[in-house]
């Protein structure tokens, strides 16, 4: 009887103490959704300010902060700022961050926005939102894609989400 109250025990600090390591591995967002399996991305294509056509593929080997926006997106407008900011932070020097407006607006409105708004570290980017939503299974925006240095997205974000959320930017930064 004691040996299985021992067993018993022992699985009750092994769940108690993993769920701890875990939640402290993790930060707490309801909109941050971390992939079991990873998923190679590649074949997107958009447009940079001069109207030339980039592919995600000239990113190859760095991480990258994929965000996906409107200038009619009300939350899009709360997090744009944060994301400039998060640019021009040490920390974050090495990762791309690219801004694609997948709205079917042209350039000018999207500057508008940006200048509006003072964002003076991000470009602008636009894309086919209808190809785009279907490549990479967009359901809303802002959607922000998390791609590791081998070009595989390992986490996504659908929603808004505080890119100045002290636990937020320490997982990034480990995991980017």
């Amino acid at each position: 009887m004691k040996i299985i109250n021992l067993k018993y025990l022992i699985l009750l600090i092994y769940l108690i103490s993993s769920n701890y390591s875990y939640s402290i591995e993790r930060p707490e967002n309801k909109n941050l959704i971390i992939h079991k399996d990873m998923k190679k991305i590649e074949n997107i294509d958009f447009i940079n300010s001069n109207g030339k056509k980039i592919s995600i593929s000239k990113y190859s080997n760095s991480a990258i902060i994929l965000n996906f926006w409107a200038t009619w997106c009300a939350p899009c407008r709360k997090e744009m700022p944060l994301l400039d900011k998060l640019k021009s932070t040490k920390a974050f020097k090495d990762t791309e961050i690219l801004a694609i407006n997948i709205a079917e607006e042209s350039y000018e409105k999207s500057k508008s926005f940006f200048d509006e708004l003072k964002i003076k570290n991000l470009e602008v980017f636009l894309g086919s939102g209808r190809e785009i939503a279907s490549k990479l299974k967009i359901r809303g925006l802002p959607t922000t894609i998390l791609i590791n240095k081998k070009g595989y997205e390992f986490a996504r974000i659908v929603g808004y989400i505080d890119f100045e959320d002290k636990s937020l930017l320490d997982w990034l930064i480990k995991n980017l």
